[in-house]
């Protein structure tokens, strides 16, 4: 048999397209963290100090959680085995959605492999092919794939304009309405207080991710619906991860008894997945505790907010208006943002620089995001590395103008 010439490769081309990626600075390259979760970091051997964690509550090394752990490997082992609907799902499963239903304050919780999961399946069980689902121009991925998949005429209305999005249901209708709670780069909420009744009126679901609002937001961080200060009834549907505030990993939807009894049956992200470990599971519900009792985490991320955004506004930074934990500092070009999240990583300060196509073209920027365990040394250091970055920005285009 002959071996097929370089250009009958199956990954023939390939290098072509990363050379492209790279030459557009969109190339995406892994850095390698040796220890947990936390400020300080280390990663690729060198002390850094981390500003691009969603560890909001800084529960991922937390004692308590570490030590539920522990015990829930000693008593359950490392694997569930099999898909929930086979025999994975074990009484640290169950006792995880029990807990989340009550801390949500819905009937019904149930567990996901991972938000992005979530979201698929969610879409998938409840919209098909000549359904119309509408959703806002900035969401997660997980949400616009969620829609492709189900094969419904996905419409994406303008970013958090809830007149926008009526109109498109005046001229079309829909079968569901997604919107990110808080949006992940932007940092800004959905205005739910106007989308609900929009979605009653429709007679359409509306699912509201809120994979950056749960723990950080509303009352024992309960998230962006307690925040508004609303009490959800069965056409709203949550989705919220466990990975981010909550420390551990996974993903939930809260509904309706048969909201939640649908799924089982015909969500296949869930149907057809192994379930997540039962140790993970029990960390969880300790940090789910944790989150809910310990307020002074939620205070804490508020006053770095504040002090953060007074600093940026004293040195004229361009920030965007965000009041979570996620503050995004626009760059407008990849170039620009590479070069700026370079700068700071050669002060020993990780940002990471977001590009196209996780944002849209030409809001290339920094995203800085807090954790709870952020010092106040450890800000200071931060606004005088950007003050640094400002200055030396400004220098080079007065070079570029001579």
């Amino acid at each position: 048999m002959e071996t097929p010439t370089a250009p009958n490769r199956p990954d023939a081309g390939l290098r072509e397209q990363l050379d492209q990626l790279a030459a557009a600075q969109r190339y995406r390259r892994r850095r390698v963290q040796d220890g947990p979760q936390q400020p300080k970091a280390v990663l690729d051997g060198r002390p850094m100090l981390s500003f691009c964690s969603n560890d909001y509550l800084g529960l991922a090394n937390h004692p308590e959680v570490i030590r539920a752990l522990q015990r829930g490997a000693e008593t359950w082992g490392v694997g569930s085995g099999s898909a929930h609907l086979v025999n994975g799902h074990s009484r640290a499963h169950h006792a995880l959605e029990e807990a989340l239903a009550a801390f949500t304050g819905r009937p019904r919780a149930l567990l996901f492999s991972t938000g992005y999961m979530a979201n698929l399946g969610v879409i998938s069980a409840l919209a098909g092919r000549g359904d119309k689902v509408l959703q806002d121009r900035l969401n997660h991925a997980s949400l616009l794939d969620g829609a492709q998949l189900s094969r419904a005429n996905l419409r994406r209305y303008p970013h958090a304009d809830a007149a926008g999005l009526e109109r498109q249901l005046n001229d079309s209708g829909a079968r569901l309405i997604a919107t990110d709670g808080v949006f992940s780069m932007d940092g800004d909420l959905a205005p739910l207080p106007e989308l609900i009744p929009i979605a009653r009126r429709a007679g359409a679901w509306l699912l509201v991710d809120d994979a950056h609002g749960l723990g950080v937001l509303g009352r024992g961080g309960r998230g962006t619906f307690d925040h508004f200060g609303l009490t959800p009834d069965d056409d709203c549907i949550l989705m919220g991860t466990l990975g981010k505030a909550l420390g551990t990993f996974g993903a939930f939807v809260a509904g309706s008894e048969e909201l939640i009894e649908t799924l089982i049956q015909r969500a296949r992200s869930y149907v057809f997945t192994t379930a997540s470990p039962p140790a993970v599971a029990e960390a969880t519900r300790a940090s789910l505790a944790i989150a809910e009792r310990e307020d002074w985490r939620r205070e804490r991320l508020q006053t770095l907010i504040a002090r953060f955004r007074h600093g940026a506004e004293q040195l004229g930074l361009p920030i965007m208006d965000s009041p979570t934990p996620i503050q995004p500092l626009m760059a407008g070009s990849e170039a620009q943002a590479l070069a700026w999240s370079r700068a700071l990583e050669e002060a020993g300060i990780l940002v990471g620089a977001i590009r196209p196509p996780t944002v849209p073209e030409g809001t290339a920027r920094l995203r800085i995001t807090f954790s709870a365990t952020h010092r106040d040394e450890d800000l200071d250091r931060l606004l005088e590395a950007l003050d640094r970055l400002s200055l030396s920005t400004q220098s080079t285009k007065d070079d570029h103008l001579d």
